[in-house]
């Protein structure tokens, strides 16, 4: 009895090896446009949480890889030159966290180049060009060098700034509002009934060390409070610094009820000097920083600080530089831009309220 044929099975299509997933799979798969997925991969901040979901979760269903050497070969290799001289070790260590974790994401490669001071800027920027920079990075303090960012300029080198407080024309910039985050933590200082504060001013040749100072005294003028010149010590931004302007300020005949520190470094020498000088720290006085840098929570008690999204803005400052060498090698004019990041008053253990 012959058979009766065989019905035809459901064809299934086949699975295609992940070596040969294409960016464009993964757009079809997660129903959004290539783009879009290109923008999730090189880390851009311009995509909505749901969105970056679907396009993670076709990349991990079809096994999708980016392959940044093939990437690299048809756009040539992108390179990230960082040029630093930053006194304080605290804030390029969580900036270098953001920067590198962001250039990984873009495919880029990021180069360091340091300098000590002015007169060693300029060879600095040569040795990044000859390393091939595409783009340069400029944390503080040189961040307010006009004779660099001139330099940069003239060379036609896409260039931003970071935690600048006063933005160049000449160069995009990601920055936190300086000024208004001062003001934040003495108006949080003098809610806790301190009247008393003392004033630890940073490096003068950097704009967020003047805002700062600037918002603090304007701060205190506007509650009526006197800040005679006393209350005021000069650091610049060390730790070490901040251990000669505490010493300073814990050594007068009538001490202040509470310091406020330009940043994070100089906070915790406060706090080690008041250690030293048997004082609780906040019961003899209270001690409030800046940045919210790593330091903030390895010092004891854990420090009352501004919190400045460091490694955010390492991250934001190498997805401009990116976007910025993009644009040049399509042929489009590189417009400067600044962006600005939102800052916490983050409350720790080293603050507490005046007694009396």
């Amino acid at each position: 009895m012959p058979r009766a044929p065989k019905s035809p099975a459901a064809k299934e299509e086949p699975v295609r090896p992940a070596t040969n997933v294409t960016l464009y799979d993964v757009a079809e798969r997660a129903r959004v446009s290539g783009m879009t997925v290109s923008r999730v991969i090189n880390g851009n901040a311009h995509v909505s949480e749901k969105t970056r979901e679907k396009v993670m979760k076709a990349i991990g269903e079809l096994g999708y890889t980016v392959n940044v050497a093939a990437r690299a070969a048809r756009v040539g290799t992108l390179r990230v030159g960082l040029l630093y001289s930053n006194p304080s070790a605290a804030f390029l260590s969580a900036f270098l966290v953001g920067a590198m974790g962001q250039c990984n994401r873009s495919g880029a490669e990021l180069i360091l180049e340091h300098c000590e001071d002015l007169k060693t800027q300029r060879k600095a920027i040569e040795r990044l060009i000859a390393m091939g920079a595409d783009g340069i990075l400029v944390p503080p303090p040189l961040c307010d060098s006009r004779s660099a960012l001139k330099h940069l300029k003239e060379i036609g080198m896409p260039t931003v700034a970071v935690a600048t407080a006063k933005p160049s024309p000449q160069a995009s910039a990601v920055r936190i509002d300086d000024y208004d985050g001062a003001r934040s933590m003495t108006k949080y200082l003098l809610s806790a009934g301190h009247k008393d504060i003392a004033f630890i001013k940073g490096d003068p040749e950097h704009t967020p060390a003047q805002l700062r100072y600037q918002a603090f005294i304007d701060t205190m003028r506007e509650e009526g409070l006197p800040v005679p010149a006393e209350r005021i010590a000069q650091g610049m931004f060390t730790y070490r610094s901040g251990l000669v302007a505490a010493r300073e300020l814990l050594s007068q005949k009538v001490r202040p009820t509470a310091i406020f520190a330009s940043n994070d470094d100089m906070a915790a020498a406060a706090i080690a000097v008041a250690h030293g000088m048997h004082l609780q720290v906040p019961e003899d006085i209270a001690i409030a920083g800046f940045d919210d840098t790593p330091v903030a929570v390895t010092v004891w008690p854990e420090l009352t600080t501004i919190h400045q999204p460091i490694g955010d803005m390492g991250r934001a400052a190498v997805e401009m530089i990116v976007d910025h060498v993009r644009e040049r090698r399509a042929g489009h004019e590189v417009v400067p831009r600044h962006q600005l990041m939102p800052y916490t008053l983050e409350v720790r253990e080293s603050t507490a309220p005046a007694e009396g």
